[in-house]
């Protein structure tokens, strides 16, 4: 069986994605921060689609927590891909650069950047190590256009972008993909921007783009979901 790691597993694109990697015989390590909610879906999951499940709560910033992500991965067989989902707004809800609180940037690039970072670190050998090892880096439009109060988010993606671009080209055996979802209606959003009442995609709708990017292992880039669904991609490298 093939095995993915999850990060932000227990709602939203995360918890989508999850559930259309089980239905397809995937096992899965989930990391999120609330054992309660995060414990239901790994049950869930493991009880409908009969594959194993392991839920690791905690802090993706947390360096102790990232190498539990890993061992678990290890103790399941190894690791083929690992989804960097777990994401921080810096601000709740948005607001604009001249009044973005200097420590909710912080945040954001901790989670958004460095943990990413240091998870990738973590589970290269487990990856390598794998015949189709690839790094799903969950990116968004706010990284490459300039929307009023995502100035922080935005840049805290912008430079998850950079980083699984190099990383695409230092590691030439996995495949590095930053995939932008588009907008989607998640509890994140929501909390970014609570007046906005627009109808947007459930991250249900989103998830098998990411399972298509996977199952076609372009070279390694950056993707939007909304094209990865209605166009054909490159394969190869």
């Amino acid at each position: 069986m093939p095995i993915a790691m999850i990060t932000g597993g227990s709602r939203g694109l995360g918890r989508a994605l999850a559930e259309v990697l089980a239905r397809e015989g995937w096992d899965l390590v989930l990391d999120a921060r609330s054992p309660e909610a995060l414990g239901a879906v790994a049950g869930e999951l493991g009880g409908r689609y009969g594959t194993r499940v392991v839920a690791v709560a905690g802090d993706v910033t947390d360096a102790a927590h990232r190498e539990a992500l890993v061992a678990a991965a290890g103790e399941l067989g190894g690791l083929d891909v690992l989804v960097s989902n777990a994401s921080a707004l810096g601000c709740e809800p948005l607001v604009r650069l001249e009044a973005l609180p200097l420590d909710g940037l912080r945040l954001a690039l901790e989670t958004n950047v460095v943990a990413a970072l240091g998870l990738v670190q973590e589970a290269l050998p487990l990856l390598r190590a794998s015949r189709a090892g690839a790094v799903v880096a969950v990116s968004s439009d706010a990284a490459a256009e300039p929307y009023p109060t995502w100035g922080g988010y935005g840049a805290s993606k912008a430079a998850l972008d950079q980083l699984a671009a190099v990383l695409g080209e230092e590691e030439p055996g996995l495949r590095v993909w930053a995939v932008d979802p588009g907008d989607m209606e998640t509890d994140l959003y929501t909390a970014a921007v609570p007046g906005d009442t627009e109808p947007r995609p459930r991250p249900e709708a989103v998830a098998p783009a990411f399972v298509r990017l996977i199952g076609l292992r372009p070279a390694s880039g950056r993707y939007a979901a909304a094209a990865l669904l209605d166009t054909d991609v490159r394969q190869g490298r």
